[in-house]
């Protein structure tokens, strides 16, 4: 197989293979998996408050389904920004935890 023939994971997994041994990766640079795991677990319920809000139709849900893409676009430009300004994935995951809890506590006051 030729280079350029290389599926996109085998090349994903020859890079991380590439990268430091474990033990010389600093402690907060390690994928948060806690974290990440919590934040899907979190992030359901915002998706059922959502989609609760969009059946009930009207004004509301339109502007629901608004909110929601541009908050989309919003969080993944200050993702983004916080990568290349040096933040660790940890900080990134704790961020986007924080949306979701004021989307759970917004959607919840209906």
């Amino acid at each position: 197989m030729k280079h350029n023939d290389t599926p996109l994971p085998a090349i994903a997994f020859q890079a991380v293979a590439n990268m430091a041994p474990r033990d010389e990766v600093p402690e907060q640079a390690s994928f948060p998996w806690y974290a990440s795991t919590m934040l899907a677990y979190e992030s359901f319920e915002v998706i059922r408050l959502r989609l609760e809000k969009i059946l009930l139709g009207g004004d509301d849900a339109h502007r629901e389904a608004r909110l929601m893409v541009s908050e989309k676009v919003d969080a993944m430009f200050e993702a983004g920004a916080s990568l290349m300004a040096g933040a660790t994935p940890g900080s990134i995951v704790d961020r986007y935890r924080e949306h979701v809890a004021a989307n759970t506590k917004r959607l919840s006051a209906i």
